[in-house]
């Protein structure tokens, strides 16, 4: 979405991503507590059973993609969901930038996690 969002005209990208990021911003500690409550309970109703060390591993990345929002996405999430075309940093684009790498880099994490939950099923 970013992407597509950066390529409109005027100030209309960086009021997507400022509302995206109030919107989804609230939404995300639901989702990867979620996930990360379901994959415990994958993991100690299935201990005996075949795949139970993929379930263990994929926690752990999500774990760690919790990390990894909490300290590199979500300080970048809080500034940008304030700004305006009128009290942009002068960093802005480079914040913004820095939040899809490190965006690209959780969803890799996320990706190998489901991975390995769909091969813990097989």
């Amino acid at each position: 979405m970013n992407p597509i969002l950066n390529g409109l005209p005027g100030d209309n990208g960086l009021r997507g991503r400022t509302h995206g990021a109030r919107m989804l911003g609230a939404v995300m500690p639901f989702w990867y507590i979620g996930s990360l409550v379901l994959a415990a309970i994958w993991a100690i109703a299935g201990w005996h059973r075949h795949g139970a060390g993929l379930v263990v591993i994929a926690a752990a990345l999500l774990i760690l993609s919790v990390i990894m929002s909490l300290l590199l996405l979500v300080p970048i999430n809080n500034r940008s969901k304030t700004w305006t075309t009128e009290n942009l940093p002068e960093d802005w684009k480079e914040q913004m930038k820095r939040w899809d790498r490190f965006h690209y880099v959780r969803v890799a994490v996320i990706i190998a996690t489901f991975a390995l939950l769909a091969a813990a099923l097989a």
